[in-house]
């Protein structure tokens, strides 16, 4: 069966008008309709890793957050942090990033409060029909709240091929002990010139696996559980991990990750995706550069569905495949592996506002 993907074009308005557009359709459509009074509803999107990357920009989050409120729903801003080192490695450091950034609630309307706590350690372990997982680590806020908007932005991405929903629900929000999961092939190790011998992360070690000896701190690999505690508490970047996971392996590890938050929504939730400010990688990243002019923005129930419209108006604004514009990694391998999975559906019926 085809999932309905609505796209809401853009013709060159400004933000504000194109998030105008955004609310109109949202409020007309009953794709919130699963909001009921009352419920603590999820708005997750990236904030940036600076003011200069492509993030979806405040004004149409206010707006979404706007309209969860206008069904008696109660919204706010969530995110998780990030394994590498940066302006989003742990909450405090990552909410202050997003306040600079202009989604305060002096802005917003809506609080901040990360997913998966101070450190990025709090997870609930989601039982899956999955190939490489039977079950996987998400931020445990999103057992708690009773249903999600995921805003997410269209980029390219080094490793996913392409960033969009299935990008920000698996890798966007699952802890950090499934972040190293998807990423990782290896534990972690210590870079003994780097190291002060300060001790927090032996003091912060869950499973008692880093021993202090006379050159730095060593993990012990057979006591090690991998949940990158020590890469979050270490302040002089001794921590060291092996990123090499292949781009075939990490995909079907998202989107493996992707389907345990959807186990737990329970279909309660909404995905929109914006098609503007598109460039070659993820807004991780300080800046972009766009590689294809804007499409506008899509909204679906469905992940998989987005994300296949979401790449193929892509590609047909760019006249060539995104492999040719951002990493030459085959960009479908995602979307394939959920058809896979029988996860979400490829197929969709584009529906033009």
């Amino acid at each position: 069966m085809k999932e309905k993907v609505f796209l809401i074009r853009s013709s060159g308005e400004s933000d504000p008008e194109l998030s105008a557009k955004l609310s109109a359709f949202l409020d007309s459509s009953g794709l919130l309709d699963f909001i009921e009074a009352n419920d603590i509803i999820a708005l997750k999107t990236h904030f940036g890793e600076s003011t200069k990357s492509g993030y979806v920009r405040p004004v149409f989050i206010k707006a979404v957050g706007d309209l969860v409120k206008g069904r008696g729903g109660k919204p706010f801003l969530t995110e998780t942090s990030t394994l590498y080192r940066g302006n989003r490695t742990n909450a405090l450091d990552h909410i202050m990033t997003a306040v600079r950034h202009g989604f305060g609630s002096e802005n917003s309307s809506m609080p901040i409060i990360m997913a998966d706590g101070l450190y990025g350690d709090e997870e609930v372990e989601v039982p899956i029909p999955g190939k490489i997982h039977t079950s996987v680590k998400i931020a445990a806020l999103f057992s708690r709240v009773q249903g999600a908007v995921i805003v997410s932005h269209f980029t390219g991405h080094l490793a996913a091929g392409f960033g969009a929903a299935l990008k920000n629900m698996g890798m966007g929000c699952s802890s950090r002990k499934g972040k190293l999961l998807q990423h990782s092939t290896a534990k972690p190790r210590v870079k003994q010139k780097l190291c002060t011998r300060c001790g927090v992360c032996v003091k912060w070690c869950p499973a008692d696996a880093i021993d202090m000896e006379e050159k730095g701190a060593r993990i012990d690999q057979s006591r090690c559980i991998g949940c990158g505690q020590c890469l979050a508490v270490c302040r002089f970047d001794a921590v060291a991990y092996n990123w090499g996971a292949t781009y075939e392996d990490l995909q079907k590890k998202v989107v493996e990750h992707a389907m345990g938050l959807s186990a737990l929504l329970g279909g309660r939730a909404l995905y929109i995706n914006f098609l503007t400010r598109i460039s070659k990688d993820c807004d991780c990243m300080d800046v972009y550069e766009n590689i294809v002019p804007d499409a506008g923005i899509l909204v679906s129930r469905d992940p998989v569905a987005i994300d296949a419209a979401s790449l193929d108006l892509v590609e047909k604004a760019a006249g060539k495949k995104l492999s040719e514009m951002a990493y030459n990694i085959p960009c479908g391998f995602q979307l394939e592996y959920a058809k896979e999975l029988g996860f979400g559906s490829a197929g969709y019926e584009l529906e033009e506002s």
